[in-house]
């Protein structure tokens, strides 16, 4: 119980007090693991990953990370919720609600200068992950002239700079190139070999295994239906089709009919 990072029982959210968007989820994460989150547009992804990063709360239920309770009350306290940010980092799904400064470097400092960092140690993390990240000619650059594959690695990166000890991610493949795409999973797993707890919601069921010891399916009752080794879980086709996670697709060949699933890649519509 030592290593338990976050426990969620029986949370329920709605937007604006009548849009159900988690009904009854209960779960728990341990310090060092790497989560997988899946399911279809609107099953609630999202929404679970923002509570978790205390950026909203829900109706009913709670959520503990470590021995605290998150509720808004707890982060009116300023210690806290600096506390909570130096250890907690959030990459959004969309990398243009994280970019909001004149310049790249900016963009990548405003987190731990916010935090109360070091200038020094600031820019010593800063040059380290440039050369990581590959954006060292892209730190005087305007984040909006940016293509999406060098805007999710700035947004990454800042919140990389703050070494957190959770990395929350909203599809952090969509859209991008396979090259970027696998330096992104490449920095994830060696993140997680820090002993950094790494929580993905993703469409891309190609990447899961790599990123993941636990996937956890939701429905499209804004639920978790199954949880399980990433193995097994996407050797379920039944539950896969079911929650539309794949699709069958069949096609003529040779005068027979071929049936087979084909994974649901790459959802660029927002979700609750």
């Amino acid at each position: 119980m030592d290593n338990l990072i976050y426990k969620l029982n029986n949370l329920y959210y709605s937007y604006l007090g009548k849009i159900p968007a988690l009904s009854g989820v209960s779960m728990e994460i341990k310090s060092g693991q790497k989560i997988c989150v899946i399911g279809a547009n609107g099953s609630g992804k999202s929404t679970l990953l923002q509570i978790l990063d205390g950026l909203i709360f829900p109706d009913t239920g709670e959520v503990k990370f470590g021995q605290q309770v998150l509720n808004e009350k707890k982060f009116q306290d300023d210690k806290f919720c600096q506390e909570f940010r130096r250890k907690v980092g959030f990459v959004f799904q969309n990398p243009d609600v994280q970019l909001f400064c004149p310049t790249v470097e900016e963009d990548i400092v405003f987190g731990p200068l916010q935090l109360g960092f070091s200038k020094a140690e600031i820019k010593q993390r800063l040059d380290k992950l440039a050369y990581a990240l590959e954006l060292k000619d892209l730190l005087k650059r305007l984040p909006h002239q940016l293509s999406i594959g060098e805007k999710r690695k700035v947004a990454i990166a800042s919140v990389l700079i703050i070494q957190p000890e959770v990395i929350i991610l909203d599809e952090p493949t969509a859209g991008l190139d396979p090259l970027t795409s696998r330096r992104i999973i490449d920095i994830l797993i060696e993140e997680n070999a820090k002993g950094k707890t790494i929580i993905t919601a993703t469409h891309d069921l190609h990447i899961v295994e790599e990123i993941s010891d636990l996937v956890y399916v939701f429905n499209n009752q804004k639920t978790i239906i199954r949880f399980g080794q990433p193995s097994v879980v996407l050797n379920d086709n039944a539950l896969l089709e079911s929650n539309n996670l794949v699709h069958i697709h069949s096609h003529k060949h040779k005068d027979k009919v071929h049936v087979h699933p084909h994974l649901h890649l790459d959802h660029h519509a927002g979700e609750h």
